[in-house]
């Protein structure tokens, strides 16, 4: 099963001159059955970027989103907007967890920041887009899937404690983001995982994968491992427990970090490569 991703949004582009960077995620998909937006960006570059890389939005099969955070679905009303008259007459599908409208919120800096979807849910309907929500695992077409929510089973991933949402009490609490899911495509060569966050941790993610699809073999694993805001322990942790899979590569992005990712290329030699805006990646 042939695979090709183009990275559309990302923090940072070299040498595409007219392309844009900005701190968001957002990645072209290519299966033999069509293409898709794996999330928006926050909305300042992915209509610029698609444009630039030939990609139109038009002809996607679908949206899937891998969670609520703005950085990711930010661009989605400006995405809709320039999907219609695509394939799906009746609305483009949206394939996202049920908490994708939920407050959420960063207390990194002095006056808390509202970091959801930007845009109403009856804006992007009046749009075109089609919501489909669902918590599990689920196959998006053949040899592609969504994981859903991912078990939370290490002891060290606990994430960014920084992002709060309001807990049942009523009160700001550390938001788990149960909505982080990630995509995985089942090729010939092993399985291609586009990561969104990681937000569940991505040592949880492939372990996750591996259970549900029974396969080892990772062909490819890219996208953002949130490696970045978090405390050492996780960090080290983690990176040593990834050379316990059966990885052929593994690029990193967005808010995996700089100083992290610099140590991964360390880690990982030649099987590590950086996704700046345009990386393309084939299987």
């Amino acid at each position: 099963m042939g695979v090709k991703t183009t990275v559309l949004c990302e923090n940072a582009v070299y040498g595409n001159i007219g392309a844009i960077g900005e701190h968001g995620w957002s990645v072209w998909l290519e299966t033999p059955r069509g293409e898709y937006l794996f999330d928006t960006g926050q909305g300042k570059g992915l209509l610029n970027n698609a444009a630039f890389f030939g990609k139109d939005l038009a002809a996607v099969n679908g949206v899937l989103l891998s969670h609520h955070h703005s950085d990711h679905t930010g661009g989605l009303l400006d995405a809709m907007k320039a999907m219609r008259g695509g394939p799906s007459e009746g609305g483009v599908p949206v394939h996202a967890h049920p908490d994708l409208f939920k407050d959420s919120f960063s207390t990194k800096s002095e006056k808390l920041r509202h970091i959801g979807v930007p845009h109403t849910r009856s804006l992007l309907e009046v749009e075109g887009a089609d919501f489909r929500l669902e918590t599990g695992w689920r196959e998006i077409e053949e040899g592609v899937y969504m994981t859903g929510e991912v078990p939370r089973r290490t002891s060290y991933e606990i994430g960014d404690q920084e992002l709060k949402h309001y807990g049942e009490a009523g009160g700001l609490v550390v938001d788990p983001i149960r909505d982080d899911q990630t995509v995985v495509i089942d090729t010939g060569e092993g399985l291609f995982v586009v990561l969104g966050c990681s937000h569940a941790g991505v040592v949880n993610i492939l372990t996750y994968i591996t259970e549900k699809t029974g396969k080892s073999r990772f062909h490819t694993v890219m996208g953002g491992t949130h490696l970045g805001p978090v405390e050492e322990d996780q960090i080290a942790r983690s990176i040593a427990a990834l050379h316990e899979f059966d990885i052929g590569r593994i690029g990193v992005s967005h808010c995996t970090g700089q100083r992290t990712a610099a140590r991964m290329a360390g880690e990982f030699g030649d099987r590590f490569f950086f996704c700046s805006v345009g990386t393309v990646v084939e299987a």
